[in-house]
């Protein structure tokens, strides 16, 4: 660790803290991974399609080719497993008004077409549309269709459901017992392998976690949730550079996400990537909006890795006006006190 510059001896010592694991588990509760197009949700919060407290769903079902479907298709939408709403396409689209935001998986058949099925993840009440494809049963797969995992047998899904439901309750013995008898029934199933996954992490067993995280992203490179949680698997294990991969590619696929961003800049830090892990660390204090406040303590320690020692302590004190009962102030009074020290920064 380059010390010479001015970091804390302390900061460059911290471990994962137990406030990060606490506030990011939540978010990892949303089982089916986002898809790329979400990405577009953030820029749609600027536009005149707020509506209330719900979302509205414009589904557009195309053949593989990618012309909107001249047929009838069947449209349903599935919330958590359980499904939520259906209908059948008008000109190729159906709609939807969501009840509640969250992720959501969209199955589609029509006769004569392999079915379909996308993963959807609706944050903010805006309105968003998805596409998905269809490919003729009789015809060759041409690759452009889009996959998507099998739903899961009645049995299976029943105890899938019960397992997010009790670990959302924290009955974790329950939530735990139910899930291993999902995974009975559906082995390779990366949604299932991913509850067992967050199951541990509640645990604290970051070492079972990975195993079960590294399945899922096996079976699924592109689950978004299984690559940020894994990341974090790893960064509690102190498996910082390994960590730093699944985090980008979490990103690379997902939403800007403020809990993500703040796992991956405390591994950009602790492999000395500095000037990645300032970048981070501010967007990741941007993007909470508040939520995390402590998040201003990486954003300092990383500003003075990069040799900016007046505006880490101008950070610093800010976090100390707007937060001086935050557990964090006696961190931040100790750091300014060091960089005044060692001559970094004026003392006031």
């Amino acid at each position: 660790m380059r010390v010479s510059r001015g970091v804390p001896m302390d900061l460059a010592k911290q471990d994962m803290s137990p406030r990060m694991v606490r506030i990011t588990l939540p978010a990892l509760l949303f089982v089916l991974s986002l898809p790329s197009s979400a990405r577009s949700q953030a820029r749609a919060g600027d536009e005149a399609t707020i509506r209330g407290d719900r979302a509205e769903l414009t589904i557009t079902v195309r053949d593989s080719g990618g012309q909107v479907f001249s047929g009838t298709a069947t449209v349903r939408l599935y919330h958590s497993g359980i499904l939520n709403d259906q209908s059948a396409t008008s000109k190729g689209r159906a709609f939807f008004i969501l009840n509640n935001l969250g992720d959501y998986t969209i199955a589609v058949e029509a006769p004569g077409y392999k079915s379909a099925q996308k993963d959807v993840s609706i944050r903010l009440p805006i309105k968003a549309e998805e596409d998905i494809y269809l490919v003729s049963e009789s015809g060759p797969g041409s690759g452009s269709e889009v996959p998507g995992k099998p739903l899961l047998a009645p049995k299976a899904k029943e105890s899938f459901d019960k397992a997010v439901q009790e670990l959302r309750d924290e009955k974790l013995d329950e939530a735990e017992h139910d899930i291993n008898e999902a995974i009975k029934l559906a082995p390779s199933n990366p949604d299932v392998l991913y509850v067992q996954g967050v199951i541990y992490m509640h645990r604290r067993n970051w070492v079972k976690a990975q195993g079960a995280l590294e399945k899922v992203t096996q079976l699924e490179p592109a689950h978004a949730r299984g690559l940020a949680a894994l990341g974090m698997a790893l960064a509690n294990q102190g498996k910082y550079d390994l960590a730093i991969a699944p985090l980008e590619r979490c990103l690379q696929l997902a939403p800007a996400d403020w809990e993500t961003q703040w796992t991956l800049a405390k591994a950009y830090y602790h492999h000395e990537q500095y000037d990645a892990a300032l970048k981070a660390s501010q967007d990741a204090l941007t993007e909470s909006h508040g939520a995390a406040p402590e998040i201003a303590l990486l954003v300092a320690q990383s500003l003075t890795a990069v040799g900016r020692y007046e505006d880490a302590g101008r950070t610093l004190r800010d976090f100390l006006k707007d937060h001086p009962e935050e557990p964090g102030a006696a961190t931040a009074r100790r750091w300014l006190d060091r960089l005044a020290a060692d001559g970094k920064i004026r003392r006031n």
